[in-house]
């Protein structure tokens, strides 16, 4: 079994072939393919961590959809001031699909 800890959007996640990851907005996607950073990999009963190990692999993925998450409500109030503020926000995601880990 071979799977990566890769860095994606701020955050990591654990990846394998064909697994399908949402992550913030990736701007520069050339000819619908993405390459993520690895910072752990698992092969078998070998495991990576070595920076410069881990500089050698690649783990390619697919472009699929660029969307938008939930609507996020954000309401601020202080009593017996009449001050009320209501803002809503809603993140710019990206979803690829991992095809490579190599």
């Amino acid at each position: 079994m071979v799977y990566a800890v890769v860095r994606a959007g701020g955050r990591q996640e654990k990846v394998e072939v064909g697994t399908i990851v949402t992550m913030d907005r990736v701007k520069n996607i050339k000819d619908g393919k993405v390459e993520l950073a690895a910072v752990l990999l698992v092969d078998g009963e070998n495991i990576t961590t070595d920076a410069e190990k881990l500089a050698n692999v690649k783990v390619t993925a697919e472009f699929l959809e660029n969307l938008r998450g939930p609507k996020i409500h954000i309401q601020k109030f202080k009593n017996k001031t009449g001050y009320k503020k209501r803002q809503g926000h809603r993140q710019e995601l990206t979803r690829v699909k991992i095809t490579g880990i190599k």
